[in-house]
């Protein structure tokens, strides 16, 4: 299982650890991933997802994860994100010819 949000994209980062002597030190910056159910409003399901935190609080400011996905990129999102947005998409359309 790969150490990358679902919803973002983000990922490892590399940098330094820097000793009180300035001797630096080749280290990895993981993301704080947390193990999410959200749940969709327009699809009436709910999802399990491994996203940041970061991620978290942007979908509480969005208004939850209909809204997000909507206005999210294509590129940034995981295959399984893909999938509920062609499905939130589709019920979207569906629901507005009707």
């Amino acid at each position: 299982m790969s150490r990358r949000c679902e919803l973002t994209g983000i990922g490892p980062m590399v940098g330094h650890s820097v000793s009180h002597s300035n001797i630096k030190t080749k280290r990895r910056f993981l993301p704080a991933l947390a193990p999410v159910t959200l749940q969709s409003d327009a699809l009436g399901q709910s999802f399990k997802l491994r996203i940041t935190n970061a991620a978290l609080r942007t979908l509480d400011f969005r208004g939850g994860l209909d809204p997000f996905l909507v206005k999210a990129d294509d590129e940034n999102l995981s295959p399984r994100a893909l999938k509920i947005k062609r499905q939130l998409k589709a019920k979207l359309a569906e629901t507005a010819a009707a």
